[in-house]
């Protein structure tokens, strides 16, 4: 079950996080709150004076660690102050020439306390309350990432069903990775090595997704880099490799790799190519639209 919480910060900072992909941080003193956060909980925005109210709401996408300020306050001091971040989706948020005029303002609301849980009931309550306003703009979601558009895609036995190589699937999940407006690169340079492949949503943030290709190489090697990226940044991790050595992986997964058992998904190398195939077409289907 989501849970509810009231995310306070100046307007200045809900500017930047709006601007920078919607990510927010907390500090290290509040690590006990961030831990207890979970994908798909439900947000609150309050924006403090001169403003004073509730401006939004939305849900936690992913939590992550970081290293690099972003803040004004943070980029002033040249030192991080909220390191404990995670990014958000909008549903719904005023414009910014109306979170002075319209914001929603409770009594039930205590912002001095800053990142905080609410009760459900309130938190629902406050959801509803937004929900009626007539001059609030609808934020669309970002496309879910690493989602076939099937219906949008060539005919499967169009596309090549054998192996493709190391090369092939690496470069594949990057440009599926910018047709998602990730900044994507391979070869990111971090502690135990190279990763193959990252996407990450800004250039100030930590990889959000990361991605190990795996064609007849150590498997033992390619789950031991996910396992330290996950414990570094919190990532999404993923074990791109053919459907065949799935089962070698799960073996360490059991032991091994215990800690990331739940959190590693399994990405058939073939499919990384034939969701490229998707992407693109879906991609020029949106242009052909003049939607994008």
């Amino acid at each position: 079950m989501a849970s509810y919480w009231l995310v306070v910060g100046s307007p200045e900072n809900w500017r930047t996080a709006f601007e920078h992909g919607n990510i927010w941080g907390i500090k290290e003193t509040q690590r006990h709150l961030w831990e207890s956060l979970h994908e798909n909980d439900m947000l609150l925005f309050y924006a403090t004076r001169p403003v004073g109210g509730v401006i939004g709401y939305g849900n936690v996408r992913t939590k992550f660690r970081q290293s690099q300020p972003l803040w004004p306050r943070e980029l002033q001091e040249k030192k991080l102050i909220w390191p404990l971040r995670f990014e958000f989706d909008v549903e719904y948020c005023l414009p910014p020439d109306k979170w002075t005029t319209q914001k929603l303002v409770s009594k039930d609301l205590w912002p001095r306390g800053g990142f905080q849980q609410l009760s459900k009931d309130k938190g629902e309550h406050l959801v509803y309350s937004i929900r009626t306003f007539d001059y609030g703009v609808q934020i669309p979601k970002p496309t879910a990432a690493i989602e076939p558009h099937r219906q949008y895609g060539r005919d499967e036995k169009e596309i090549e069903k054998a192996f493709p190589s190391h090369d092939d699937v690496k470069e594949a999940l990057v440009e599926i990775g910018k047709l998602q407006n990730f900044i994507a690169e391979s070869e990111y340079q971090f502690e135990l090595g190279r990763l193959d492949v990252v996407w990450r949503r800004v250039q100030q943030s930590v990889p959000t997704y990361v991605f190990e290709i795996q064609i007849g190489g150590n498997i033992y090697q390619a789950l031991a880099k996910l396992k330290h990226a996950f414990d570094l940044w919190n990532s999404h991790v993923f074990l791109v490799s053919p459907q065949e050595d799935f089962n070698k992986a799960l073996e360490l997964l059991s032991g091994t790799f215990h800690e990331i058992l739940g959190r590693l998904k399994f990405i058939d190398c073939v499919k990384a190519k034939e969701l490229l195939a998707h992407k693109k077409r879906y991609h020029e289907l949106e242009k052909e639209l003049g939607i994008i």
